[in-house]
């Protein structure tokens, strides 16, 4: 048994308040004032003075994929051999030891959804980790966590190189290809029921999108462009899956158009990188100024660095920018916590301070948003993964 005492803590559901968080079992076990007399034999870390949060999530980034200072020697998040390969797995590609996981700790972030590029119109399936130390499985949270796809600039560009496709529509159509060819295979296996002889060859790739025309899994669509926004809705109403929108950089700009369609379809929505130049024709709208829009416009958002184009440690420096820019500051602590834990469906265990859930939890000597404030102490399951105290 482990008690926080003291601390100004913010559980993001509920108010803020002055006192202790009690941990055991790696999950949260009790909230309030003076809890020590409640657990006499517990272990009291004094935090007066600073700040707790929910620990950070990450809902976007390349974590593992894209390994810190290494080259291509360490670059395992895009492959080129075809347009669709749903069947690629993150965990099979990310370094768990890569030093960016103890960066990301140090920084206040507890988990990272972590997975493949936007080289491929089907990229493969991301995973949800948490930072502490040790193995894949150590780290695991869940897997899969979410299907890659990516609409726009980035696959017409790698496979306009290699003479395959042009355009946009090529893209699109690529992809409805490969969920309506997993949609005939999953009709197939249904018409077998339990006949072996009538089941159909065995493809590993089709296989793997089941999940999500099965609506098992959500497709995590890269979209930049609100003509590629748009067409990521149009698909998603087509075959009746479930999705988020990543990135979504010109989505402020059409906001309160655009929050029937998320709304309707139950879409999560994924901003950023922030705090990074327009290194393409996709980002010349791009806007610290979104996330207060977005906001302004009731449409619910979650944060991401898209590591490596922001190092992960920075991810409430972009808030904090947000902030800088009209975002209040409980709209970013949520776009940072609750927020992305429910665009993932990991909100019955992490994103909020609450009795039960994994005691995945940031103290920050100040305002977590000031970027002078370091994280002083960053728990994962309940076991301190970071400390300066």
């Amino acid at each position: 048994m482990l008690i926080l005492k003291n601390g100004f803590v913010c559980p993001v559901v509920g108010d803020s308040f002055t006192g202790d968080i009690a941990i055991e079992g790696g999950r949260i076990a009790a909230l309030g004032e003076r809890i020590e007399n409640m657990y006499p034999d517990a272990e009291i870390l004094d935090i007066s003075g600073r700040t707790a949060v929910p620990g950070f999530i990450d809902a976007h980034c390349h974590v593992g994929m894209w390994e810190d200072g290494m080259g291509v020697e360490g670059s395992d998040g895009n492959d080129y051999y075809s347009p669709v390969t749903p069947e690629l797995r993150a965990i099979d590609g990310i370094n768990p030891h890569d030093r960016c996981f103890a960066e990301a700790r140090q920084g206040g972030v507890t988990t990272v959804v972590t997975g493949p590029g936007s080289a491929n119109v089907i990229g493969g399936r991301f995973a949800a980790l948490k930072t502490c130390d040790g193995e894949i499985e150590d780290k695991l949270l869940k897997f899969p966590l979410a299907m890659k796809a990516a609409l726009g600039e980035n696959p017409k560009r790698v496979f306009t190189g290699q003479k395959t496709f042009y355009t946009r529509m090529a893209v699109a159509a690529h992809l409805r290809r490969a969920l309506t060819d997993a949609r005939d295979y999953d009709e197939k296996i249904r018409r077998a029921g339990d006949d072996p002889e009538k089941l159909p060859k065995r493809d590993h790739s089709l296989e793997a999108l089941l999940p999500v025309i099965r609506r098992e899994l959500p497709l995590k669509i890269h979209a930049h462009r609100i003509d590629d926004i748009r067409t990521a809705i149009r698909i998603a109403r087509e075959f009746n899956i479930r999705f988020t929108l990543d990135h979504f950089t010109e989505g402020y700009m059409f906001a309160s158009s655009l929050k029937k369609d998320i709304d309707e379809l139950g879409a999560g929505v994924i901003v950023g990188p922030y705090m990074s130049d327009r290194s393409k024709i996709e980002l010349k709208n791009g806007s610290m100024r979104a996330p207060a829009v977005l906001a302004e416009n009731g449409v619910s958002f979650a944060i991401m660095t898209d590591h490596p184009v922001i190092p992960i440690q920075y991810l409430s420096v972009c808030a904090a920018l947000a902030i800088r820019e009209g975002l209040s500051e409980e709209e970013a602590l949520r776009a940072l916590t609750i927020n992305p834990a429910r665009i993932t469906g990991l909100d019955g265990r992490i994103g909020s301070i609450e009795v039960g859930k994994d005691a995945d939890i940031a103290v920050f000597g100040g305002n977590p948003f000031d970027f002078r404030s370091r994280c002083v102490l960053t728990l994962i399951n309940g076991e301190i993964a970071h400390s300066e105290l």
